[in-house]
């Protein structure tokens, strides 16, 4: 005689129960004549339609992967919640933990394609929950989990990106700036879409919920600006955003976004924040920047300089040259009493 073992799940912990045996893994339940069959022939040859009542199955599944996801078990929470996108693919939170828990565990190498996955993942997701949760209190209760788990997931990936790129060596650091940039894009994204597919989906229903997005998107999106090249096509997608926000809250006021990079500066010592740097940022927000005339050079060089950059900063004769040049000046200005420390810009 075969050992009584669970056709769904594979457990042997059967128990009876009420006239049936119950699986105590999955839920699945057996009447005595099945399970009987089970143990005689290792299988239920059953015919015609059966339909297999698996709510006790899914609601342990979602018992577990609730608890890893509190827990911030990747693995767990990843695991279980693909169990239950297989015996429901309409469940909007398995839907969105598959993908948010992947991307939690991602590599720094990998922060571009998780966040886009995030990013992609909105829509669909916001979908789901408007099309099967009907009682707008759980609604919203869905959407709010939602917008705290992005503002999370987007921050984390934006921060990693952060301190990598500031984490390599200086002298080589230019040549992650594109990278840098990609991977604070994805990661607002992530927001800038929550926000867009809110009020698709449920118009200005849930307004509050899709500022809670835009703000998020305009908040990672500002920080790195200054090292674009199109800066003012990104300034105006914030302030597009910010548009957006006052439709429903007129006091909004859009940021003020850094763009204050020294192109030249930056690509002849391959970094915004180093010593020469931060003196010549110095020198520039109290000298220049105290006169007319010297505001004036200021626009100038920042209209001229990223055309200028693009063109020839990769070129070993004007990073050769243009360090001599810039290491002079440095020097002068340190003896002048412009420090060389750790400087964050006045405007």
């Amino acid at each position: 005689m075969k050992a009584l073992q669970c056709e769904m799940c594979g457990s042997q912990d059967l128990v009876k129960d009420g006239g049936v045996f119950v699986c105590q893994s999955c839920g699945t339940k057996y009447t005595v004549e099945e399970a009987k069959k089970m143990m005689v022939e290792g299988t239920v040859d059953v015919k015609g339609t059966v339909k297999v009542d698996t709510s006790d199955e899914l609601k342990n599944l979602y018992e577990i992967a609730r608890r890893a996801k509190d827990a911030d078990n990747s693995e767990n929470a990843t695991k279980y919640y693909d169990m239950i996108l297989i015996k429901d693919p309409s469940s909007w939170e398995a839907n969105y933990y598959v993908v948010y828990f992947k991307s939690m565990g991602c590599k720094i190498a990998e922060i571009w394609s998780a966040a886009s996955d995030m990013a992609n993942c909105q829509s669909s997701v916001i979908q789901l929950i408007k099309d099967n949760e009907n009682d707008e209190i759980l609604q919203k209760a869905a959407l709010t989990e939602i917008s705290l788990r992005n503002t999370m997931i987007s921050s984390m990936l934006f921060n990693a990106a952060k301190n990598h790129y500031e984490g390599i060596d200086s002298s080589i650091q230019h040549n992650y700036i594109q990278e840098y940039c990609n991977n604070a894009a994805a990661s607002a994204q992530i927001m800038y879409n929550f926000g867009d597919e809110v009020e698709t989906k449920f118009e200005s229903k849930y307004s509050d919920i899709s500022i809670q997005g835009w703000k998020g998107g305009i908040g990672i999106h500002k920080e790195y600006v200054k090292y674009l090249q199109d800066k003012t096509g990104n300034i105006n997608i914030i302030n597009s955003y910010g548009d957006k926000i006052r439709k429903y809250d007129s006091s909004y006021v859009n940021p003020n976004v850094d763009t204050s990079a020294c192109y030249i500066a930056t690509a002849v010592y391959g970094s915004y924040d180093c010593p020469e740097v931060w003196t010549l940022r110095r020198f520039r927000d109290f000298t220049l920047d105290e006169t007319w005339y010297g505001s004036l050079f200021i626009k100038a060089y920042y209209s001229i300089s990223p055309t200028f950059v693009k063109h020839f900063g990769n070129i070993k004769i004007f990073k050769s040259q243009g360090k001599k040049l810039l290491d002079r000046w440095v020097a002068m200005l340190n003896r002048k009493g412009y420090e060389n420390t750790p400087y964050k810009d006045k405007y």
